[in-house]
């Protein structure tokens, strides 16, 4: 049995199950040929997000307490924000991956789901007297949650960290121009977190960036992947870029892995996803070591920009919930304008935890923070510091009267 189920199952998690995800996790969409698509319980017609659609809606729809996921390339923090959940991708190796398959092992990271129920705080305070559904397939890289207080009790368990250290100041620092590419406006995410650390104490004056041209100045191996851009003004070509060493990475090291029980096995899979195994085990890799060398530059960027009080602030995922059974009409743009976000905290080996901030036109809104290697349990405690205001300030934003959106959105002809 994998290390980290032992720990939860020793700390009174009782399992009660697997439910479905991509297939070998190699998706972001939930759906599954052979098994069916997971529904999303806030929005029935849209897909759940992937790889852990099952378990992300097994917590949504309160069916149990918390569920493993995995998260490699998004696929934790994907479905956490299109289902209205919390979810958590610990930092790379933070958790022992010890009894888990690989999936590509420089970007896995395990991960869970959880929603309390209020009998749950009556049965063992100082342990979990939670309810535990695991996704199949492969290792499990994060958690979900409907409540931080179980985000927070969940992590320290996995992550093993002490239950008590010196509360540190924090520094929000905003990306702007990926708050630029959303189709969410601002009021909803960048206005509601500015309000609601104004009402809390230890939190520095929040600071404002642009990420991608402070990448671009930061992480000089991605000189070798850049893209011409036709919107140099919101800097993104230095993601876009990040983002194809990030899938190129992954598919590499999947080959690595899994090529030969593929080429044995032939496995039947859904279109799409035999799509992206066959471009993966028939691709030759060149200069594999560029790949690598963008990672540690990625992950010392971060750190810099970070230090030990810094929290990047930046949209889970820029565009909503796609309908189902349409990802052929713009799976592409779709793929790639999520990627460009996602790949900050897969490339660095960041923390990055999911919040959920209310709706837009139907659809779930969530907010992502990001911190540097190894500062899980400062991300965790600022998470749980900041929820209750975040709650708040989501409610007022809802009956205010809507700002002028300035977010400028990007549209798909600039990818």
């Amino acid at each position: 049995m994998a290390l980290v189920l032992t720990a939860l199952l020793q700390n009174g998690a009782k399992c009660v199950g697997k439910t479905v995800m991509d297939e070998l996790a190699f998706g972001i969409t939930g759906e599954n040929k052979h098994y069916g698509t997971p529904i999303n319980p806030k929005v029935q017609s849209n897909i759940p997000g992937g790889s852990s659609s099952g378990s992300a809606v097994a917590v949504a729809a309160e069916f149990v307490d918390f569920a493993l996921g995995t998260d490699t390339i998004g696929c934790i923090r994907i479905p956490a924000s299109f289902c209205g959940i919390l979810g958590f991708r610990p930092s790379h190796r933070a958790v022992s991956t010890i009894g888990l398959i690989p999936h590509s092992q420089s970007l896995d990271t395990i991960v869970n789901g959880c929603c309390l129920r209020k009998r749950s705080r009556q049965l063992c305070p100082s342990r979990f007297p939670l309810l535990l559904l695991i996704s199949s397939n492969v290792d499990f890289k994060g958690w979900f949650a409907r409540d931080p207080s179980v985000l927070h009790r969940v992590g320290h368990v996995l992550l093993k960290v002490k239950a008590v250290e010196p509360k540190r100041e924090r520094r929000l620092v905003f990306a702007d121009d990926l708050f630029q590419l959303s189709k969410v406006t601002k009021q909803k995410t960048v206005y509601v977190v500015s309000k609601a650390i104004e009402k809390l104490s230890g939190y520095q004056p929040p600071q404002h960036i642009n990420f991608s041209q402070y990448v671009a100045s930061n992480v000089p191996s991605l000189k070798a992947f850049g893209q011409n851009s036709t919107n140099l003004q919101y800097g993104i070509s230095a993601l876009k870029a990040l983002s194809s060493v990030m899938v190129s990475l992954q598919s590499y090291e999947f080959k690595t892995n899994h090529e030969e029980w593929v080429k044995n096995v032939k496995p039947r899979l859904g279109p799409e996803i035999s799509h992206r195994v066959l471009a993966a085990i028939n691709t030759k890799y060149e200069n594999v070591k560029v790949l690598y060398k963008v990672g540690t530059e990625m992950r010392a960027a971060l750190q810099s920009l970070l230090k030990d009080d810094g929290i990047l602030v930046i949209p889970t995922i820029v565009d909503p919930p796609p309908k189902l059974n349409s990802m052929k009409d713009y799976s592409t743009e779709f793929h790639d304008r999520a990627c460009a976000v996602l790949s900050i905290a897969s490339m660095s080996g960041g923390c990055q935890a999911c919040v959920p901030l209310g709706n837009d036109a139907g659809c779930p809104v969530s907010v992502s923070f990001v911190s540097y290697h190894g500062a899980d349990k400062f991300l965790l405690d600022a998470v749980l510091d900041m929820y209750a205001s975040l709650q708040d300030q989501v409610s007022i934003a809802s009956k205010s009267a809507p700002l002028p959106d300035v977010n400028g959105n990007m549209d798909a002809s600039q990818w």
